[in-house]
């Protein structure tokens, strides 16, 4: 049987390498175009290029899948099954249409919540409890597709969207290889989604990485945590950008006595400044940031930062 591979980041890497192991013939892999990263734009192959290339698979990389001469590439390659995990790209119903077992995608998150390319850092976003993945039929709405088979991940304090990357790649490969067979044989009944449950985790904008510090504390600590290590909140100080990369979770108790404690101080205020971190006014009390990246400069502890920028009570962040 020939299974086409579909991905692109490291989240799609252990569904590819699970595929592998299991023994299962993945004929071609299609992932994104290379880009230049980093300062010096330096073009890189997706992570998902270099794994196939290790075991010697064909890598298809098209500009815009929807072209008639990547639809006409996929064709001769016979897929009898597409397997898609964060492709980037939505597949056209010319090639939906051509393996005899559908196409099927590694979504990370438990539908019908959160469609769209950014399940992951949405559910830390909204300070979720749980979240997981969910392997559907692929359909030509966005992440619509009947559902076969999900698995619950907790979302702890503690996690980022990053960590929870690592998390939900490594449960969404085992929950593939545990279908497969099933799946193959016919043993499986997909469920259709329910659309009025459906909420939606749309692509992240420049807009959404900034700070908005009238907010909720616990909603400014999950909105760092969710956009951490990509593309990571922003504030701005003295007119330049401060990335703010980490924060202690706030104590509840702080919004109790915000007026008494804070005198009125404007949200981004800064209250405090050592050896814990930059302590922030907000909309209910206050946020210590504790890692912090300034414009042209790598990520530091804030107490660091503060030490070296005299970051004085008074300062405000934001403007």
């Amino acid at each position: 049987m020939n299974i086409l591979f579909m991905g692109t980041p490291d989240y799609a890497v252990p569904s590819l390498r699970k595929l592998l192991d299991s023994g299962y013939r993945v004929v071609a892999v299609v992932t994104q175009p290379d880009r230049p990263k980093g300062r010096k734009r330096v073009l890189t192959p997706t992570p998902v290029k270099v794994e196939a290339e290790k075991h010697g698979i064909p890598v298809l990389q098209p500009e815009r899948i929807r072209r008639p001469e990547a639809v006409a590439q996929i064709a001769e390659l016979a897929p009898d099954l597409i397997v898609t995990a964060a492709y980037g790209q939505i597949l056209p119903k010319a090639v939906l249409d051509l393996p005899k077992y559908g196409c099927i995608n590694v979504h990370g998150s438990l539908l019908p919540k959160y469609r769209g390319g950014a399940p992951i850092q949405y559910a830390v976003i909204n300070g979720e409890s749980v979240t997981g993945v969910t392997i559907m039929y692929m359909a030509e709405g966005i992440d619509t597709g009947d559902m076969l088979a999900k698995v619950e991940v907790p979302i702890t304090d503690g996690d980022t969207a990053g960590t929870l990357f690592d998390k939900l790649s490594l449960e969404g490969a085992e929950l593939l290889g545990r279908i497969l067979p099933d799946l193959l044989a016919g043993k499986l009944t997909a469920e259709p989604q329910q659309d009025a449950e459906a909420t939606h985790a749309p692509t992240l904008k420049r807009a959404d990485e900034l700070i908005d510090w009238s907010k909720p504390s616990l909603e400014i600590f999950n909105r760092v945590r969710g956009l951490n290590p990509w593309p990571v909140a922003y504030s701005l100080w003295n007119g330049e950008v401060l990335k703010v990369w980490a924060c202690a979770k706030p104590d509840s108790a702080s919004a109790d006595h915000a007026d008494a404690v804070f005198n009125g101080k404007q949200p981004g205020t800064v209250l405090k400044a050592g050896t814990e971190g930059i302590t922030v006014r907000t909309g209910d009390g206050s946020i210590t940031l504790t890692e912090v990246q300034p414009a042209g400069k790598k990520a530091m502890s804030a107490a660091e930062f503060s030490r070296g920028k005299g970051m004085e009570p008074g300062t405000v962040l934001g403007v």
